[in-house]
């Protein structure tokens, strides 16, 4: 615990919490609005259950295997009116908000996974796969990167100059919930009737396109929250992140408007993608810099889901690897570009250092997400029967459909 932590800090961390926490409502109509119709109800249940499933771990052994920090002390010692040998919490609570923000971090991993996984997923082995995520996959690269275990930041350190560089996340939740997502998409296998035999591929449009777009109107407004309050104190806030954040969601969304010929989808995607790409390098990047990395990302996440989705054949329904995995690797990889000093940005960072331990996070991802889902697989299954999924995950396992009045007609 640092000392001259105010009430201010506490507050700040705290609103930080709040604004990503109301991100998962976002990640909910994201997927709602691009699943059928009858696999809504499944989308709101997945992502609510799922943050609950991750507080639990996180808070049980995830946060102590990120930080080394437990919370099985009491309460005079958890807010600071006591002491106990090994704990030093603040007496304004801010240890405890901190978890908080970084617990939203980590339920966003389950959250991303849920996109690429809609309409076919079993649901409790997927809580089961959260649980393990929240609780080991996740806060293990989340400690290395943040925290400076296992000594591979000091490694990077010494072997090109400067350590790994990830402000708010493109690596460490992104690409990782990306990457992991990539692997259990794989493991799962298409939607019925996605791909004919004879390698034509079938559209299964959205069922709700203002759903859809609320919420990417969600999650682009509390990622004002997810970048910005990542300095978690006053002291630390900085109106360049802000700035950055802001011209790489504009810069996502006109590079996807253009090049995704104005599709909505692709609109709305694209102003994810740009934040998604921002978050490393926000508080280094010059603006202009961040308005090209959300250019960039905008236009990769066009050709990375029509590539995903068209000639490789991989069932990703909302295109959360092209967005979380390739564009979080990007994010990674530029911030060792545009944070460089020559093209504008404050410096401190080095591109190999940025290339290599992102490439590093995205291998780690796709193999955990290879484990995790295969050893699932093995184990109980993770995929709905024919049936199951031909009636929709709402009915086959929530018993009661986005529009119950239709169902009884």
């Amino acid at each position: 615990m640092s000392e001259g932590i105010t009430g201010s800090d506490v507050l700040f961390v705290l609103m930080g919490a709040i604004m990503v926490f109301a991100m998962h409502a976002g990640f909910a109509f994201l997927e709602v609005g691009t699943v059928q119709r009858k696999n809504q109800v499944n989308a709101l249940v997945k992502i609510l259950v799922d943050f609950g499933i991750s507080t639990v771990s996180y808070f049980i052994i995830g946060y102590t295997v990120a930080y080394g920090v437990d919370f099985f002390v009491s309460a005079a010692v958890l807010s600071g009116t006591a002491e106990a040998e090994g704990y030093a919490f603040a007496s304004n609570g801010y240890d405890l908000v901190k978890f908080f923000f970084l617990l939203t971090f980590a339920a966003a991993i389950p959250a991303i996974i849920s996109g690429g996984i809609a309409e076919r997923a079993k649901f409790w082995p997927q809580l089961f796969a959260t649980a393990i995520l929240t609780a080991l996959i996740y806060p293990f690269f989340e400690g290395i990167i943040w925290n400076g275990n296992f000594g591979l930041q000091d490694l990077i350190a010494d072997t090109f100059g400067v350590g790994f560089h990830d402000f708010a996340g493109s690596i460490v939740v992104h690409a990782v919930g990306g990457w992991i997502a990539l692997g259990a998409v794989l493991l799962l296998g298409a939607r019925r009737g996605r791909y004919r035999k004879d390698g034509r591929v079938v559209g299964i449009p959205p069922s709700n396109i203002p759903f859809l777009a609320l919420g990417s109107w969600i999650l682009c407004i509390g990622w004002f929250g997810f970048n910005v309050m990542s300095a978690q104190s006053i002291g630390g806030i900085s109106g360049l992140v802000a700035m950055n954040s802001l011209l790489a969601m504009v810069g996502g969304i006109i590079a996807a408007l253009l090049v995704g010929k104005n599709d909505p989808g692709f609109v709305h995607n694209g102003a994810l993608a740009g934040l998604v790409a921002v978050c490393a390098g926000s508080d280094i990047m010059h603006p202009i810099g961040a308005l090209a990395t959300g250019g960039i990302a905008g236009t990769l996440f066009v050709f990375a889901f029509t590539l995903c989705q068209n000639k490789l054949k991989i069932d990703d329904v909302l295109g959360v690897w092209p967005l979380h995995g390739i564009c979080g690797l990007w994010g990674g990889i530029a911030a060792g570009i545009f944070g460089l000093e020559a093209l504008g940005g404050l410096g401190g960072v080095s591109f190999m250092a940025q290339l290599v331990v992102s490439l590093i996070g995205c291998a780690y991802a796709l193999a955990a997400g290879f484990v995790v889902y295969g050893l699932l697989k093995a184990s109980m299954g993770i995929r709905l029967t024919d049936e199951e999924e031909f009636i929709g995950a709402d009915l086959s396992i929530h018993k009661i459909g986005a529009y119950p009045e239709e169902d009884l007609r």
